[in-house]
């Protein structure tokens, strides 16, 4: 039972970051830490629309998951935070744009969230 810790590839090793690993993958689980509109190669939180952030932020989980070697496709269970949670519909039309056939189990709820931004998820993923 070795964990593994999964970096985003373009996380600028120059810029310090939380007490947190992007990803942690263990026995084909990836656990992805809780993800926002950030551009990892600057470490700055991109503000935008609500559809802008979550565009980005899924784009983070995704390219996370790959370098896990898993797929969308194999994400099982998201936690989804939500600025206001008026958002809901707009941020549930790209949500469900990521997703092909069997979306993942989910929980959204709305929360204060940091640096202004809109949207923070995190997932759970089955790698076969």
């Amino acid at each position: 039972m070795q964990k593994q810790k999964i970096v985003h590839p373009d996380r600028n090793p120059n810029f310090a970051t939380g007490a947190y690993s992007d990803g942690v993958l263990i026995d084909g689980l990836l656990f992805v830490s809780g993800q926002a509109a950030v551009d990892f190669k600057t470490s700055k939180f991109v503000l935008g629309t609500i559809e802008e952030e979550t565009v980005r932020t899924l784009d983070n989980i995704k390219t996370i998951i790959e370098t896990a070697g898993g797929t969308m496709e194999d994400v099982v269970k998201c936690t989804v935070h939500l600025a206001d949670i008026n958002d809901f519909d707009r941020y549930n039309v790209v949500y469900a744009s990521y997703f092909k056939d069997i979306k993942p189990a989910r929980t959204t709820v709305q929360s204060v969230l940091a640096e202004n931004l809109k949207v923070e998820i995190d997932a759970i993923v089955k790698i076969s």
